[in-house]
Parts: structure tokens; C-alpha cells; sequence
């Protein structure tokens, strides 16, 4: 259970190859320890859900382009320790999070899962002696980089990688059940599916299992169209076995990821739309590898949108920004459930880290460029040498390790600088009545979900017909807000009396060891047409603020960053916003959607913080500060039949 402000409640004005500091606030650095105690499972309604905050992406040394590509060689366990807040032993030396998840899920590729580090282990086991182990303990980037395609059609290969992939997954069942502490930390056990479309595209998936897990993941080595993947896990639910599955880096996917037509060429009909929205409810919005919300290209009014942009393929080159976007893909979905019945992207926001040393921490002085990994920065934040490497590169080249197939050594993975337009990694925030695997797949389920580019920022946002200007006054408003609206991730359910325009609730506050918040918007969409528009509106903001009177744009809420030393003050923003706001141009015969979205002030990005801490010159072409943010799952509204 987490120690938050309080004044959270009040009104006031987030098979193939993945390519590859202090608090920041003027003053001492704040360590944050949270409450242990076991959060109980309450009698009372959906009131008494609240924010956790977690990771549904992270990958050990038995993902395989972290063994080969990164050097990692953190195991599972070390990774759960690590989530829980406890001290551990990386690369010789005791690092440790701020402070503690809620809930995390390791998940390491199902592609030659584990075998790499066991390989390692045994070198004179039956797979260590075999071609392909040999591979893999002198030349591991070849495998990583898909030199052992022919060595796994063979029968005998196939049944030592099996064995090996079978006892690494035991593994991360036995790792993920012990470490879950109901009311305290949830596990989840998960993989990640890798397919990667002409080796170039990204359409990677997470599955995340509710509880019990089959013997064996489905991998991208069994098929690697997505549509096999949801008939596995159709499958499995057919055995009792609970899963689903989160696409992320839609930036790096080619404009396949929300294409309008299925993986076999064809415009998607009802039946895809169906699978796809009951097997994928969610998509991760912020991640270290940048951020799929939205792109200046796709939403060019929205002043936002130029935000820790990524927008190529992982293993270099440029990737089409059409179909690569969560905010397109809610667009296309209300259009395409107005021709098929069903909205095959009705989805909900995460966020995660996708860092491949196996400790999570979306902090930005925590990420530093190097490895795809986060840091503890009081501990291991790169050396002076390092640092100039990383922060002397162009902003605009591209990683593309299938250039660099040599056999390369541990060192020189670990020192392998991460791209400058890499990002610190996001959390996955859920309104949850408890701090347990059924409480919190259920939120994940419902899409009470809301992502964040990193800090603990946490919004509420609910939708209805009949709310009051003053409504967030009143006593018992959340509860109030449940009874009669739909909060985050739900359906507005259609007026039966004309004339009426859907109102909204929201709120948000700031993470207690980040920046105060500059503003509150409602992003909507809606169809016109056969195409859909897109609207940005400013609902809530920091006081002592005005609209510019030509452009209506709100005056910025000012910048306290000093660049010199990587510090900022929150002297500026608020620490809480909240209101209420009625969509003036709502037009009862168009499908619509709305999400919220919450923006801190300015604060330092991780180039900023790196350069200052070791002396050293920003680099040219990227942002020196940044403005952190959440964003909240979508709410729909379809017009009456």
C-alpha cells in the first residue's frame, strides 16, 4: 500500500532480434519507502479501488538478445528482489530501487528461453556440447542476430533447446509464485511472444497469465501471426487458463500493428475484430524504446505530440507512422465498428520499461542510455568516459546490430550505448480494490487502467450524463462517480433523452518525488464520415494562467530547470488538479471516444541529468528537459441502434 499525499482527494487547479541521478528537485534527493502492510480486500464497492502502480514488461539474462546482445546476465529472481524494493548484487556491486512496486510480471522472450544462460552454466551438458550450444557459448550474437535457423530445423536440436526451454520456464512459474505476497507485491507469470515481421517490423506481444500457467508458452518459433497466438490462448482458456496479451512498440511496427487489414493481406472482418479486442484490451503507450500515444505527423494541432519520438524500425531505417499509433488505431476502431459491429481497438493504456538487465526502474535519473537498462544512480550511473560516449552520438543515427555480427565482448556489450531518442521507461498504473493477481488482472481486464512515461502520477478519469459543475465538492463523490457514471476503460451507455452531451470527472496527482502538474486534457476522437477528427482540449491547469485570446491556446506554465546542474524547483504547477468539463460540440449521431491526459512541469531528461552529473557537454539535437506524463484508458461512446 502505498504512502500518498493527502491531499490526493481534493479539487485543485501520464523470432528475431530486439534491437538494440538525485531526485532532479532543488534539494536533497528523497528516498520514498512505502508501507508494507498487506492491503486488504475491502467489502465495500468499486470506491474503494486504488492507484497501484507496476511493470508488465522486463527482461532477465534468459531473454536471448539480452544474454547476447546486452550482456545481461540478471536472473529472474534477482529481478522479482529487485521490483520488491530489496537490495541486490548487479555486476558486483548492491544497487536498489527508491522504492517498491506494486506488481510486476518478468517477461523473457519464449524464443530460446533461458538456454542461453544455461548453456553458461553447464558447459559440459549435452546441450553445451551440441552445435547449437557451441553457438551459444562462443558466438551468441550470431544466434541473437538469426544465424541458427537451419540448426533448429534439425530434430536433435530441437529436442535439447526444448528441454532446456522447458526448465527455464519452470523456472519463472516457480520464481513468479514465490515471490507473490497478496496485499503486498503480485507476480504475474508472463512471456513475451517476439515476431517480428520481414525481420524488420515490430508486432511483439505480451501475454500476461491471470494465475495457473500452461506447461509451455506459445512462441513466435510456432507461428508468428498474431491470430495464432490469440487461437493459443483461445485454446488455453478452454483448459481454465486465464491470459492476455499487450502489444507494444506500435512506433517500430511498420504501420502493421493497427492496419486495417489482417496478417494475410485481407481488410479485417467481424470475426478478427472480435478475437482481437477480447484477446488484446490493452496496448503499451510508453516504453524506453519511445512512445506510441501519438505522433506530430499523425495529430499535428496537438502541441504535445512531439514527445520522445521513436519512430523507426528496431533494427534500423525508418517506420511508417500510419497504423503504428494507439491514438490512430482508437480513430480507425470507432470507424471500422461502424461498418463490422465490433471496435477491434477498443483499448486501454499501460506502461512499462521493456529494460533487458532485469531491474525496473522508469525514474528518469535512473536511465542513462547504456545497455537498454536502468541504473541505480547512486551506484552505477556511467563513468565519465562512458558518459561522453553516450551523450557524443548523433541524435539520428540508427542502431542496426545485424551490421555488427562479430562476436563481441561481455565489456563491450555492456558499454554499448542505447540511442539518444531513448527514453527512461514507463509504469503501468491500475485502479484495483486489491493488491492481488485476481484484483488486478480484473483491472486489467476492464481496462481501469492508465500509463505513465515514468513518474507515479496518478489520474482519474469517469464519463456520464448527469454530473454537476460541483460534483467533486461533494462528499462520497467516487462512489457517487461508480453509481451513475463509467470510469475509465468503459462505455458510455447512450442517453434516452435528446439533447443531452456526455460530462466528465477527472483528477490527478503529481508523484510525490517528481514535478507538480501543468495541466489536465481530454483527448477525443470522433468519426466523420468514413474517416475520424481528433480534438485536444485543456480542462484543467495550474493557476495564475490564460488562454491566448487569437490562437485559444493556454499560456506554458514556465520552466524552473537549471541545465547547468540538472535541478528544477516546483515553484510553478500544482501538486493536485481535478474538475469537470461538458463536451460543448458533442454530436449524439457520431461514435466517439475520450481519454485523459495529465502533464508535469519541465524537469531534466536523462541526457540533461547525465551531462551535468559527470561534467560534461548536452548533446545537440535532443530535448534538454522533458514533461513527464499519464495518460487514462479510453471511454467510449456508440450512438443508439
Amino acid at each position: 500500500m502505498k504512502a500518498k499525499l493527502a491531499m490526493l482527494t481534493g479539487v485543485a487547479t501520464l523470432a528475431t532480434v530486439l534491437a538494440i541521478l538525485g531526485s532532479g528537485v532543488t534539494g536533497a534527493p528523497v528516498r520514498h519507502a512505502r508501507a508494507v502492510a498487506p492491503l486488504p480486500i475491502p467489502s465495500g464497492g468499486p470506491e474503494t479501488r486504488r492507484a497501484l502502480f507496476g511493470e508488465l514488461h522486463l527482461h532477465t539474462g534468459y531473454s536471448f538478445d539480452a544474454y547476447a546482445l546486452m550482456g545481461s546476465r540478471t536472473e529472474p529472481e534477482t529481478a522479482y528482489r529487485f521490483g520488491e524494493g530489496r537490495p541486490v548484487l548487479y555486476e558486483g556491486q548492491t544497487v536498489q530501487r527508491p522504492r517498491p512496486l506494486d506488481f510486476m510480471a518478468v517477461t523473457d522472450h519464449s524464443e530460446f528461453l533461458g538456454t542461453f544462460m544455461q548453456a553458461a552454466a553447464n558447459p559440459n551438458g549435452a546441450l553445451a556440447r551440441s552445435d547449437i550450444g557451441k553457438l551459444m557459448l562462443t558466438d551468441p550474437l550470431r544466434i541473437a542476430l538469426g544465424g541458427a535457423v537451419d540448426l533448429l530445423a534439425r530434430p536433435d536440436t530441437k529436442a535439447l533447446v526444448g528441454q532446456a526451454m522447458q526448465s527455464a520456464w519452470s523456472n519463472l512459474v516457480a520464481t513468479a509464485n514465490r515471490h507473490y505476497r497478496p496485499g503486498v507485491f503480485t507476480t504475474f507469470v508472463a512471456y513475451e511472444w517476439t515476431s517480428m515481421k520481414d525481420r524488420k517490423w515490430n508486432l511483439h506481444r505480451n501475454v500476461i497469465f491471470r494465475g495457473a500457467p500452461p506447461p509451455m508458452p506459445f512462441s513466435a518459433a510456432d507461428s508468428d501471426r498474431p491470430e495464432d497466438l490469440w487461437s493459443y490462448l483461445e485454446r488455453m482458456r478452454g483448459q481454465g487458463i486465464e491470459a492476455l496479451a499487450i502489444p507494444h512498440n506500435a512506433n517500430a511496427s511498420g504501420g502493421l500493428m493497427f492496419d486495417w487489414n489482417d496478417s494475410n493481406g485481407r481488410p479485417i472482418d467481424e470475426a478478427y475484430a472480435q478475437r482481437r479486442a477480447f484477446n488484446e484490451p490493452l496496448s503499451e503507450a510508453f516504453q524506453h524504446k519511445g512512445q506510441s500515444e501519438t505522433s506530430p505527423l499523425l495529430s499535428p494541432t496537438d502541441e504535445f505530440a512531439d514527445f520522445e519520438r521513436a519512430e523507426e524500425s528496431l533494427v534500423g531505417g525508418p517506420s511508417p507512422v500510419n497504423g503504428s499509433f494507439i491514438r490512430q488505431a482508437l480513430g480507425r476502431g470507432i470507424v471500422l465498428q461502424s461498418r463490422l459491429g465490433t471496435n477491434p481497438w477498443k483499448l486501454g493504456f499501460v506502461g512499462s520499461s521493456d529494460f533487458h538487465n532485469g531491474l525496473s526502474n522508469a525514474d528518469e535519473n535512473a536511465y542513462a542510455g547504456n545497455g537498454l537498462s536502468s541504473t541505480d544512480p547512486r551506484v552505477n550511473l556511467p563513468d565519465r568516459e562512458f558518459a561522453r560516449r553516450i551523450l557524443s552520438q548523433d541524435p539520428h543515427a540508427s542502431v542496426n546490430p545485424a551490421t555488427q555480427n562479430r562476436t563481441r565482448t561481455r565489456e563491450e556489450l555492456l558499454h554499448t550505448p542505447a540511442k539518444l531518442n531513448w527514453s527512461s521507461g514507463g509504469l503501468t498504473g491500475v485502479w484495483a480494490e486489491a493488491n492481488t493477481r485476481e484484483a488486478i488482472y480484473a483491472a486489467l481486464r476492464r481496462k481501469e487502467t492508465f500509463a505513465t512515461s515514468g513518474p507515479e502520477l496518478r489520474i482519474r478519469f469517469f464519463g456520464g450524463w448527469g454530473f454537476a459543475p460541483d460534483a467533486m465538492r461533494r462528499a462520497g463523490w467516487v462512489a457517487s462517480a461508480y453509481r451513475t457514471g463509467t470510469p475509465m476503460g468503459g462505455d458510455l451507455v447512450a442517453p434516452t433523452a435528446p439533447g443531452r452531451a456526455p460530462t466528465f470527472l477527472f483528477e490527478a496527482a503529481k508523484d510525490p518525488m517528481s514535478g507538480n502538474l501543468d495541466r489536465i486534457q481530454v483527448v477525443k476522437l470522433w468519426r466523420e464520415g468514413g474517416d475520424y477528427k481528433e480534438k485536444v482540449f485543456d480542462v484543467a491547469w495550474s493557476p495564475g494562467r490564460r488562454r491566448d485570446p487569437v490562437t485559444g491556446r493556454l499560456a506554458p506554465v514556465g520552466n524552473t530547470v537549471n541545465l547547468g546542474t540538472a535541478t528544477y524547483a516546483n515553484t510553478i504547477g500544482a501538486p493536485t488538479l481535478a474538475g469537470f468539463w461538458r463536451d460543448s460540440e458533442f454530436d449524439p449521431a457520431k461514435p466517439a471516444v475520450y481519454y485523459a491526459r495529465v502533464l508535469e512541469i519541465p524537469t531534466p531528461r536523462w541526457t540533461t541529468r547525465l551531462a551535468a552529473a559527470r561534467q560534461l557537454p548536452r548533446p545537440v539535437g535532443v530535448p534538454a528537459t522533458i514533461q513527464e506524463r499519464a495518460i487514462s484508458s479510453p471511454i467510449w461512446y456508440s450512438p443508439r441502434r
